[in-house]
């Protein structure tokens, strides 16, 4: 501001100040007087000539600047002037002054000016919105989830150079697991003093992959943008991988405002203030620095353009910007690159090693708001809050029983898989689901390995991914196919060490040891295996064998030949067809058409070979999904929900037999979810790159294998892992094409969640054909799972619902089902639920208007006498039913009466089940007389029929056998032994020796069930 110009907003002696020829030479005079460096400083001599005379000459111009005798005045009345001036003239003649022009007070008004200036508001305010925004994995979980409300600071330990650079054995990784360290640090005190009271400018923050290096340093820069870090006045963060993709020369000054252009006002009082400024590098390990004097030149003026890496190298050299602090973090193998004389203090993060910040962390994330998305099951905001403390629970038990969980939740990154696996298990009700298994799994790995390679000094620069799919896919493929999860020293040495040829290879071993290894392996806790290694996550083993069998990694040793044989050939024959070409030209030789025929075979020939291996992994596929020995195991997602949870309920006896044999049932489920068009493309970005070609080319050999052996019969629990198998393949016409074969589908006793009713819906919602049957017997459905499944119920003819908890709500349902003019549904069994009277007013209005219903089964649904009468009211409206099964529903002869005059006169009704009622034995024998030739209806009351047996003994006594694990015992004994009377009173009276031995029968199987009942068997 020059003079005559004053800010309207400020104080009047403040607005005379800034206007005086004092203050305005003071102002012309700091930038530069202040960021010269003394001349006594190492380094700066062989450019001070130049600089000096420049910046000189520039504050002299200030003269023309001022009125008419201004300077002389001002030369007079600015002491300190005068003595600048006899310094510099006694040090060589040169007219620059010396660094000190400016009072310490005048200093610090500029500091608190700089401090509150609305530049740097503006760069709070872009670095929090920068540094806030979520990536799309987390965008899943609502906004709810930002790194404030859920982020819980690691365990940050203060380490040493010497136990950084300690040698390690060969391959005995489980003392790194367990590294000694001096004392935990906090945040806030990294920059405390060190033990020799040496103040700390630069300190070095590492940790190996998953640690929560990068999610700490967001956490940081958060804070400082919202006020929570006033140490600081100034924060400007640096990502060493953007740092390292130009060499181009650009001065310091120039790079700041290039990433954050809200700093040009500030970038100028960069090194002439006493600014609390933080330099933020975050990994280091992208840039290749060289601390040498003849690879790295001295650097200290901000404003001279040199490479990005020599910027880096002159800040930790304390050169450039000597006062600023600055946080370098990194992995543990470039730990070393920074000289141990640069650094003031090592600090390694060590995840959450406390046993309680994992449990903070699931309270904190399990516990939010949006965890469990939208409602739209209709309950109410208590059950879902109660269900997100119930896991909370489960999962802080299984980790107090230092359970596996408990050293997988060592890194952070495993506890953000553990919550996004259980909100993917327990609160999924889209349909489709918009996320799969295999898409969370890859999603995982893009946010720890997305644009990382393992050595930056490597020339080829290694994918990080790539390589762990070569070596620990290698790994966990041979562990899934001997069935075993734990891992001898001789096994990971055969495994990472037995190919190793170069010193390139084994450079690239040692840095994945030091910086990957512990992110997929970890010392097994079990009991007698202490000394063996399993994989952190179980199913990541299972996942990474899937990616090494689909990369096309397992390859025989001819296919290997094959495939270096075709590309030399390949490229051979390329140069020498263009060389024969121009013989042919010049001699006309008729032998050169075959030979160049014949140098074509040979990449077509090999081509063939890897064509043959897509038909192997297809039936690798196949053969994994259908394994006879994982017919009685609980489906994939019931067994990802105990690894997690852990199994609830009494121990297992020490002496009881377990199984030695592993089940690996997702490897093939993540096979078929890798060839996902989307899982693709992320992997991709990892540098796994699967063809659309090779994976055309698997789908083709998938129909020949797959399909046809899902058409044979599935127990129900294979049958939900081939279903959940055709959601994560994410193929529409192939799971089209699969489905259509299957004509029934019987998922009884299969606990069906949320997503495994989303699941099923989007599977079979590929087709639009009838299903014979559907079988959901003892399911746990509830009235939100018929919502989800209602397009499929619709298709159904036989629908099978029994044991399943179905109320008024659900019933409220099945009468929008029946009602609907596409319900093709014939056969309905909705026994053993608490329908109640309630519910039957929604079934009868159910019965009243539907066509389709032939077989109603209403067994033990507790109707009474008031909920068959509904029924009864509304039975005449219908046209189509067959047989009506009311039994065990506390019906009294008044009742029952009045539905078998109903029943008399339904044109189509001709069989009622009212066995295991309240009604009276003159009601019985009144209602078993009827004939259905004489009265067109049938009542099954008794297992004899006169002097004869019912010919529905067995399908009542079939009834009563399943049942009884539900129904009230006591009674079911009384209707037994009175059932066991009329058999022996029938027998008594025929003369039949066939009809005697047919009684006898009965009674025998009677006498059996209620001997079972005394003794607590059945």
């Amino acid at each position: 501001m020059w003079h005559g110009e004053c800010k309207s907003g400020e104080p009047a002696q403040a607005q005379e100040d800034a206007c005086t020829p004092v203050s305005l030479l003071r102002l012309c005079t700091q930038e530069v007087f202040a960021s010269v460096p003394s001349v006594s400083s190492p380094g700066c001599r062989s450019r001070s000539a130049n600089s000096k005379s420049q910046k000189m000459s520039w504050a002299l111009q200030c003269q023309s600047r001022l009125r008419r005798g201004s300077w002389t005045w001002l030369r007079g009345s600015l002491p300190e002037w005068r003595e600048t001036r006899r310094c510099v003239l006694r040090q060589g003649g040169s007219q620059e002054p010396p660094v000190q022009t400016t009072s310490p007070r005048h200093g610090l008004g500029t500091l608190r000016n700089v401090a509150s200036s609305e530049a740097i508001k503006k760069h709070q305010k872009s670095l929090s919105a920068w540094f806030s925004h979520q990536p799309n994995e987390e965008r899943q979980f609502g906004p709810s989830f930002s790194i404030d409300a859920v982020h819980v600071d690691p365990v940050i330990r203060e380490s040493s150079l010497e136990e950084i650079l300690k040698p390690s054995p060969d391959l005995t990784i489980q003392h790194q697991l367990q590294q000694p360290c001096s004392r935990v640090i906090s945040l806030q005190n990294l920059f405390d003093m060190d033990a020799c009271g040496r103040q700390v400018k630069t300190v070095v923050l590492f940790g190996t992959v998953g640690t929560g290096k990068s999610t700490l340093i967001k956490k940081m820069v958060v804070d400082w943008c919202h006020g929570r870090l006033p140490h600081f006045e100034l924060v400007i963060p640096f990502s060493c991988e953007d740092l390292s993709q130009s060499n181009s020369p650009i001065s310091l000054r120039r790079l700041i405002t290039k990433k954050y252009q809200h700093l040009r006002d500030v970038v100028p009082m960069l090194g002439t203030s006493n600014l609390r400024m933080l330099f933020i590098l975050n990994g280091l390990e992208r840039l290749n620095l060289d601390f040498r004097l003849a690879g790295t030149e001295l650097c200290c003026d901000p404003n001279e353009p040199v490479p990005p890496t020599a910027i880096v190298v002159n800040l930790l050299r304390k050169y450039l910007l000597p006062e600023a602090n600055i946080i370098v973090t990194t992995r543990p193998s470039a730990v070393r690159r920074i000289p141990g004389k640069y650094v003031g203090r090592y600090a390694e993060i060590c995840g959450f090693s406390d046993t309680n910040l994992q449990k903070l962390y699931f309270q904190m994330r399990l516990s939010q708001p949006g965890c469990t998305g939208e409602d739209g099951s209709g309950n109410s905001p208590g059950s879902s809050s109660g269900e997100q403390d119930n896991l909370v629970e489960m999962l802080s038990r299984n980790l107090e029983r230092h359970n596996q969980i408990a050293a997988a939740c060592f890194l952070p990154s495993y506890c953000w898989l553990v919550c996004t696996t259980l909100h993917f298990l327990y609160f999924t009700k889209m349909v489709p689901p918009s996320q799969t298994l295999t898409g969370i799994y890859t999603s995982f790995l893009r946010l720890n390995f997305s644009g990382e390679v393992l050595d930056s000094t490597d020339p080829n620069n290694i994918s990080m991914m790539k390589y762990v799919a070569k070596t620990v896919g290698k790994l966990a493929h041979e562990g899934v196919m001997s069935r075993k999860t734990c891992f001898s020293e001789e096994d990971l040495q055969q495994c990472f060490e037995v190919e190793m040829k170069t010193e390139s290879e084994l450079n690239l071993l040692e840095v994945f040891r030091s910086d990957v290894f512990r992110f997929f392996l970890t010392p097994c806790v079990q009991p007698g295996k202490e000394h063996t290694f399993v994989f952190t996550i179980p199913a990541m083993q299972e996942y990474l064998a899937a990616l090494y069998v689909v990369l096309g990694e397992k390859k025989t040793l001819a296919q290997r030949i094959g495939k270096e044989m075709s590309e030399i050939f390949g490229k051979v024959s390329e140069d020498v067809v263009v060389v024969l070409n121009i013989i042919s030209k010049v001699l006309p030789l008729r032998f050169l058409p075959v030979l160049l025929n014949l140098l074509k075979i040979f990449p077509r020939y090999f081509s063939r070979l890897s064509g043959k291996d897509r038909d192997t992994i297809a039936r690798t596929m196949a053969e994994e999904m259908f394994k006879e020995e994982d017919y009685f195991n609980d489906d994939v997602l019931d067994q990802i929900n105990s690894s997690i949870l852990g199994t609830e309920g009494p121990m297992r006896h020490p002496d009881e037999w377990v199984s030695d044999d592993e089940v690996f049932e997702l490897f093939p489920i993540f096979m078929g979810g890798i060839l996902s068009r989307r899982n693709r493309a992320i992997l991709e970005q990892l540098g796994c790159s699967i063809k659309n070609l090779a994976a055309f080319e698997i789908a083709k050999a998938m129909k020949k294998t797959v399909i046809r052996n899902s058409r044979k019969g599935l127990p129900p629990s294979e049958l939900m892992d081939y279903l959940f198998f055709l959601h994560e393949f994410q193929n529409e016409r192939f799971t089209a094409e699969a489905i259509r074969s299957l004509r029934t589908v019987n998922l009884s006793s299969v606990k069906m969640t949320p997503l495994k009713c989303s699941v099923l819906a989007s599977v079979m919602g590929t087709t639009s054909h009838e299903v014979e049957e559907l079988n959901l017997t003892s399911c746990n459905l509830d009235s939100s799972s018929l919502r989800t499944l209602f397009p499929v119920l619709l298709r159904c003819k036989a629908l099978y619902l029994q044991l399943n908890s179905l109320g008024p709500d659900a019933c409220k349902e099945i009468r929008d089902l029946l009602l609907h003019d596409k319900c093709v549904v014939s056969n309905l069994r909705l026994a053993n639920n608490p329908v109640g009277e309630q519910g039957a007013q929604f079934l009868a209005e159910a019965l009243a208007g539907n066509r389709s219903l032939t077989r109603l089964s209403l067994l033990h649904t507790s109707l009474g006498d008031r909920g068959v009468e509904v029924i009864a009211q509304h039975l005449a409206k219908n046209q189509h039913l067959q047989e009506l099964n009311l039994g065990y529903n506390s019906l009294t002869d008044v009742a029952a009466s009045a539905l078998v005059e109903v029943a008399k006169k339904h044109a189509t009704l001709n069989t009622v089940h009212l066995y295991f009622n309240d009604i009276s034995e003159e009601g019985k024998r009144e209602l078993h007389t009827l004939r259905l030739d004489q009265d067109g209806i049938r009542v099954l009351v008794f297992l004899t029929a006169g002097t004869d047996v019912s010919d529905y003994w067995s399908n009542i006594l079939s009834i009563v056998h399943k049942n009884l694990p539900f129904w009230d015992r006591e009674r079911v004994r009384q209707h037994l032994g009175i059932i066991l009377q009329d058999l022996e009173s029938s027998r008594r009276q025929t003369a039949n020796p066939w009809r005697k031995a047919k009684f006898l029968r009965v009674e025998t199987e009677v006498k059996r069930m209620l001997g079972k009942l005394q003794h607590g068997s059945l």
